[in-house]
């Protein structure tokens, strides 16, 4: 990845050189200006920027055939374009949760949008802009339902999570040691369960949650309680020897500043009354490290 600001210098340089081999030869021996071989020849090359995202998470992250929808993916796009890139040199690569650090150290993708929680542990293999939202756990229950207002309401209930994630355990140690949990293998698979009335919630981060009640075949039939009790700070993944992170931070802070987050916010929240936690959105970026 080279960003545009990048690939104009080299251009000078290279032009620079060119007109100075039309002039006199002597000029260019006391005078010339020699351009980095390897700058030229990756100039042209690197015209495309890849970003990892989730490809299974409605409203954030989702891949349908060739189209790939989400908020993530709003904000990324956002950023791509900022850097230099239009929309159709952007190549999304898939980015589980698991590989995210191994896909960033290993030079798969130059930057990442995929829910990725800002915490110190990661910040020793992968360094991060941002953060462009700041989410919570939350719970998502039947359109209907007006008994669960907190984890603090799940005592004697039925809960579902993903397999292998923390969110619902923690529910049962933090809030509710008599919640019943259910694994399901997406929340996908969970938000069916509840609709079908196997069980009374299902949990894991706020917008998430809305991002599948904003779906065509849930809507009407289940909300997002709207008390989030976590911090989960999403920022954009960045090699640690990455030199954008500043001007990333950059066009967050525009996206926020121009209306385009809100924008993004609602159009992938649409129909599930669903608010980010205004105590922390829009954020403030941190300083890069």
């Amino acid at each position: 990845m080279r960003t545009r600001h990048a690939g104009a210098a080299v251009l000078a340089a290279l032009t620079a050189l060119t007109l100075a081999a039309c002039g006199d030869s002597s000029e260019i021996g006391a005078d010339s200006t020699t351009t980095d071989p390897e700058q030229a020849d990756t100039n042209d090359a690197e015209d495309t920027i890849r970003i990892g995202i989730k490809y299974d998470q409605p409203g954030l992250g989702y891949q349908e055939g060739s189209e790939y929808t989400g908020f993530d993916v709003d904000v990324a796009t956002y950023v791509a374009e900022q850097l230099g890139y239009s929309e159709d040199q952007i190549e999304w690569v898939e980015a589980p949760s698991a590989q995210r650090e191994t896909m960033l150290q290993t030079n798969q993708v130059d930057m990442i949008f995929a829910t990725y929680s800002i915490t110190d542990e990661r910040k020793e293999s992968v360094a991060f802009a941002g953060p462009y939202f700041v989410a919570g756990q939350d719970l998502l229950v039947a359109e209907d339902n007006t008994d669960i207002t907190g984890p603090e309401s799940l005592e004697g209930k039925n809960l579902c999570s993903v397999t292998g994630s923390t969110s619902a355990q923690r529910i049962k140690d933090e809030y509710a040691a008599g919640v019943q949990l259910l694994e399901r293998p997406g929340y996908a698979e969970c938000v069916t369960a509840l609709t079908a009335g196997q069980v009374d919630a299902v949990t894991t981060d706020d917008i998430i949650l809305a991002g599948l009640a904003a779906q065509p075949a849930n809507q009407g039939k289940v909300k997002v309680v709207g008390e989030p009790f976590s911090t989960e700070r999403y920022g954009v993944g960045l090699p640690q020897d990455n030199d954008i992170c500043e001007d990333v931070n950059t066009a967050i802070e525009q996206m926020i500043e121009d209306g385009s987050w809100e924008e993004f916010v609602s159009s992938n929240t649409e129909g599930t009354g669903y608010t980010p936690n205004a105590n922390e959105n829009p954020p403030s970026v941190d300083p890069c490290a």
